[in-house]
C-alpha cells in the first residue's frame, strides 16, 4: 500500500502544473515542453543503450578488440560531434521561436481585462481599475476573456505564476512588467511566489478563480457592494510581513494606487528604491490620500 501515494503524485502535481493546461499560454508551454523533451531523448536513449554493451563487449574476457595503440576514427568523430551540433541547434530555434511566439508582453485579443497585481511580503493583491475593486490572494477571472496582469511588488522582488494558465514572470518594486493569458477552463487554479522572500515564502500562494462571464459580473456586482474599502492607510496596513489565512474582498479602492505604489519607489521618495515595504507605504499614503479627496463621493460629502 506504501506505493499508492507514490504513483498518485505524478497525478497530483499534473493537476496543479502545465502538466494539466486549462489555457493557450500553458498548453504552449506544455507543446515547447514536450519538443524539448523529445530532443534531448536524441542524447539520452543512445547512452543508456550503449554503456551496457560497451560494458559487456569491452570486459576482461569479452570480445572487444584491444587497440592500446588507436586514436583516431572519422566516423566517430563526425558523430561525436555532428550530433551535439546539430542537436544545439535545434534547440536553439525551438527555444527562439517559443520565446517570440509566447512573449509574455503579446496581447491575445482585444479588450482584454485588465487587473493590476501587487506582490507583497507574503501575498498577492489584486486590483480592478475598471471594476473598482480589489481582492486579497484571490483572482477571479472571466472564461474565454484575454486578460491583462500588470505586476509590480511592495516589497522585494518575487515571482508569479499560475502553472495551468500562464508562466513565470518576476515582480519587481518601481517597476511594472505584464503577463497576457486566456482561461479556456472554469474552475480554481493555484498562483504562488516562487522566490524566495523569507519565512512565510513556502505558504504565500493564491486562488485563481475562473468563472463565466454571467458570472463575474454578478460576483463584480456583489464585490462593489462589500463594505471594506483600500485606500492609503488600509493599503499601508498591507506592508508588513503577514500570512493571510482567508482571502479579502474590497468594495472600492483608492484610484491610482497602482501607479502611486510604483512611484513611491522612485528616487528621491520616501525610501528611495531601496524596496523597504514600510517607507515606500509611508510615500505612497500622502499621494494617495490627496487623489482620495480629490476624486471620491465621500471627499466631496
Amino acid at each position: 500500500m506504501a506505493g499508492v501515494p507514490a504513483l498518485a503524485m505524478p497525478c497530483a502535481a499534473s493537476a496543479a502544473g502545465f502538466l494539466e493546461p486549462a489555457g493557450p499560454v500553458a498548453a504552449a508551454q506544455l507543446s515547447h515542453f514536450g519538443t524539448i523533451s523529445a530532443l534531448m531523448l536524441i542524447v539520452i536513449v543512445p547512452m543508456f543503450i550503449a554503456l551496457p554493451l560497451v560494458l559487456l563487449r569491452y570486459r576482461r574476457g569479452g570480445k572487444g578488440t584491444y587497440r592500446p595503440d588507436w586514436e583516431f576514427n572519422w566516423g566517430l568523430e563526425l558523430l561525436i560531434w555532428g550530433i551535439p551540433v546539430a542537436l544545439v541547434a535545434a534547440l536553439g530555434t525551438a527555444l527562439w521561436n517559443h520565446t517570440l511566439k509566447n512573449d509574455p508582453y503579446r496581447p491575445l485579443g482585444p479588450s482584454p481585462l485588465v487587473v493590476e497585481v501587487v506582490a507583497l511580503d507574503w501575498k498577492f493583491l489584486f486590483l480592478y481599475p475598471e471594476q473598482g475593486v480589489a481582492t486579497l490572494d484571490l483572482l477571479v477571472l472571466p472564461q474565454g476573456r484575454p486578460v491583462t496582469l500588470k505586476l509590480t511588488s511592495g516589497t522585494v522582488m518575487q515571482s508569479f505564476i499560475v502553472p495551468r494558465l500562464a508562466g513565470q514572470i518576476y515582480a519587481m518594486a518601481g517597476m511594472q512588467t505584464q503577463l497576457n493569458l486566456i482561461a479556456d477552463a472554469t474552475g480554481d487554479f493555484t498562483g504562488r511566489n516562487t522566490q524566495y522572500n523569507g519565512l512565510g515564502f513556502a505558504t504565500q500562494s493564491f486562488t485563481t478563480r475562473v468563472v463565466s462571464a454571467e458570472d463575474f459580473a454578478a460576483w463584480v456586482t456583489g464585490a462593489k457592494a462589500q463594505p471594506a474599502g483600500l485606500d492609503a492607510a488600509a493599503y499601508a496596513k498591507l506592508l508588513p510581513p503577514s500570512v493571510v489565512n482567508e482571502p479579502v474582498i474590497y468594495g472600492r479602492f483608492t484610484p491610482g494606487l497602482f501607479d502611486q505604489i510604483i512611484a513611491s519607489f522612485a528616487p528621491g521618495m520616501a525610501g528611495g528604491h531601496q524596496g523597504h515595504a514600510s517607507q515606500a507605504g509611508e510615500a505612497a499614503a500622502p499621494a494617495a490620500a490627496h487623489q482620495h479627496d480629490a476624486h471620491t463621493p465621500e471627499a466631496a460629502q
